[in-house]
């Protein structure tokens, strides 16, 4: 199982609770996931051979330059009420924050969340003395509920008008697991609509084949929609010809964090909060953060706002790509020896600058020795804390990435190739900021929720 336990043995710890989060009614035919492999059963074979360029065929066309998104796209807000907390709305005003100290108008962005303006009380939230409230939602260019009709409005309004302009898409709610199919689980939107893995892959398919879409999702379970990027989201079919990438809190068998009726922003620890600080250098409070430019180019990519998140996130999240999902779907026991058995250091040589921050920077946090590999230092190290299990956690994911890449690279495969250098170059986008934007003082006015 992926993430769960190394090879000797050593346990990683699993955070068991989900507030607000549920399991995922089955509503598709069951004939549609005959086929469907288990992400459990089907990965870490544990004999490696050689890579075969055995790639499901498809024609997959390189992006020419990583994309950068103007139509932007935010899902928010719980299914009713009990699930609609405070946080949620915070989060998408903090998107919108980021929209503007990142030069453009909060206006540009299609916002749909919870009930939307009907003027119902739905969003819930702790007063000072700890007593349940709820107020009306409370966010500038609010559009509309966060409902299945609203999104296939949106997407209809899109191929329309913009068909042509890279997509931005932001979850920030809460998700279901699919027990019967991981690779299917499913977001949770406003009055009892749901919308799985394999709906969002297919109704996207309404856009241009040529368009690029990117998502960033942050609700439990939200690492099953890595698979958006298959026909049929299923990972035995080829890539879609749309290119297609997305970044996820946490893998598709575990809750996040994140969903609080607490009033205080100050307190918030989240991946979208980390993500969209990295790629702003502004955090949720206003506080400039250090650059997240690390390969040095002048712009922060989506990849490395993710590299980011991965450290400066101190929750218990798994932050995946799909780019390293893929990766790590193709990994067998043998590979994941190899890279966990290896000086840490030598995994290391082939990382992309984003992935060697992020590799460095959590073997200073967990006191790890890179000369040692990750299965020796896991084995003298005290993790004392959940979040230390989450971090040697993370380092472990890091170099299976980087291993799994050095290893692909050296087949010459081809085909696979071909869509893990798409994937990354869709991931190496950002938004389409204007020249010379600049980011915005941490004392400038920008959108507030009240709670009151």
């Amino acid at each position: 199982m992926r993430g769960l336990r190394c090879e000797n043995g050593v346990a990683v710890l699993l955070c068991v609770w989900a507030l607000g989060c549920a399991r995922a009614p089955v509503t598709e035919s069951r004939e549609h996931f005959v086929e469907w492999p288990s992400p459990f059963l089907e990965e870490y074979e544990e004999e490696s051979a050689e890579v075969e360029d055995s790639e499901p065929v498809a024609l997959i066309e390189a992006l020419p330059v990583p994309p950068l998104a103007s139509n932007f796209l935010v899902l928010g807000g719980g299914s009713e009420p009990s699930r609609n907390e405070i946080a949620l709305e915070k989060n998408v005003l903090y998107f919108q924050r980021t929209l503007q100290a990142l030069g453009l108008t909060p206006a540009s962005a299609t916002i749909y969340f919870a009930n939307g303006n009907d003027g119902q009380a739905t969003v819930r939230y702790l007063d000072e003395d700890a007593r349940e409230r709820f107020k009306v939602p409370e966010i500038p260019h609010l559009q509309g509920p966060t409902t299945l009709e609203r999104f296939l409005e949106w997407l209809e309004r899109s191929a329309r008008h913009t068909p042509h302009q890279p997509v931005f898409i932001y979850v920030t709610g809460h998700g279901g697991m699919n027990s019967r199919h991981l690779n299917n689980n499913h977001l949770a939107l406003w009055d009892g609509d749901s919308l799985t893995v394999r709906a969002f892959g297919l109704f996207l398919s309404r856009l241009p084949a040529t368009t690029p879409v990117v998502a960033v999702m942050s609700q439990c379970y939200s690492g099953s929609f890595a698979n958006f990027i298959y026909q049929d989201a299923n990972p035995k079919r080829p890539v879609v010809a749309q290119p297609r990438c997305g970044f996820f809190a946490t893998v598709e068998y575990r809750p996040s964090v994140g969903c609080t009726p607490e009033v205080d922003e100050a307190d918030y620890r989240d991946y979208s909060s980390s993500f969209f600080a990295g790629l702003s250098g502004l955090s949720r409070t206003g506080r400039a953060v250090v650059s997240a430019d690390y390969d040095g180019d002048g712009r922060v990519s989506y990849a490395e706002a993710h590299a980011f998140a991965k450290v400066d996130g101190e929750t218990t999240d798994w932050p995946i790509s799909t780019s390293e999902a893929w990766l790590q779907r193709r990994a067998s026991r043998r590979d994941l020896r190899r890279f966990l058995s290896a000086p840490i250091r030598e995994v290391l040589r082939t990382g992309r600058p984003e992935q060697r921050y992020v590799v460095e920077s959590l073997v200073r946090r967990l006191g790890f020795v890179p000369e040692l590999s990750w299965i020796e230092n896991s084995q003298i190290a005290e993790l004392e804390t959940e979040e230390h299990g989450t971090y040697a956690e993370r380092l472990r994911m890091e170099l299976i990435n980087i291993g799994m890449h050095e290893k692909l690279r050296a087949s010459g495969a081809s085909q696979a190739l071909a869509v893990l250098d798409r994937l990354l170059q869709c991931e190496g986008g950002s938004w389409d900021v204007p020249s010379g934007a600049a980011t915005v003082p941490a004392g400038a006015p920008v959108p507030e929720a009240s709670a009151r």
